[in-house]
């Protein structure tokens, strides 16, 4: 018989989600507190009020605790581009997936360059930040695709553009991480934005050498 309404299969779900959530919280305030390599499990399943062997029934590991959080920032960026009309200009749209990155991770500046660097600079993590950028890779190309003009390689301009928006919000990353998170984020992303445009228009309005 399929569950009902009333079977207990969807509060079972529920009280899972829950505690995966409570496990990726705690877990990212430690590390983000301490540093990834020395907070350790049993910290974590304590700060959560569960077991060990319970955190392990959800994560394997550590990284799949952080890869689990990413997935957030994932869904912020594919969900801002889907949001913006078809018509609107290619760098715009990208801009504005990736401006609330960010402010997703936290309101707070402070807090949320701890967790980033963390990410980025953890040299255990280094996996884990790759795969995140792989996933935004994806999520993006899927999402430029309806976007593109007419060609006969429309997935692949697509996903040519989407590797070249991660890799200007990686580069404004990366001055954001230099000042140590003194400057606000968000003008560095759109001068990064801005100058790669002017590379782009640059490119197309000079001509090639015979």
């Amino acid at each position: 018989m399929p569950p009902t309404d009333a079977s207990p299969l969807p509060l079972r779900q529920a009280k899972k989600d829950r505690t995966a959530a409570l496990l990726i919280r705690e877990a990212m305030r430690l590390f983000a507190a301490k540093g990834y390599d020395v907070t350790s499990v049993d910290e974590i399943a304590a700060a959560a009020l569960v077991s060990r062997r319970t955190l392990f029934r959800y994560f394997p590991t550590k990284a799949e605790i952080v890869l689990a959080w990413t997935r957030g920032m994932t869904h912020v960026v594919a969900t801002s581009l889907d949001a913006c009309p078809l018509d609107m200009p290619l760098e715009e749209a990208l801009l504005r997936a990736f401006v609330p990155v960010i402010p997703h991770v936290s309101p707070h500046r402070k807090d949320a360059y701890a967790l980033i660097f963390l990410i980025e600079r953890t040299p255990a993590l280094r996996s884990v930040s790759l795969q995140k950028y792989s996933e935004w890779e994806n999520n993006l190309a899927r999402s430029l695709e309806p976007r593109m003009p007419p060609s006969e390689t429309p997935t692949f301009a697509a996903r040519l553009i989407a590797r070249t928006a991660i890799a200007t919000f990686r580069t404004a990353l990366d001055e954001w991480i230099r000042s140590r998170g003194r400057a606000a984020f968000e003008p560095l992303l759109r001068h990064a934005f801005d100058l790669q445009c002017h590379v782009w228009r640059a490119a197309q309005a000079t001509p090639p050498e015979s």
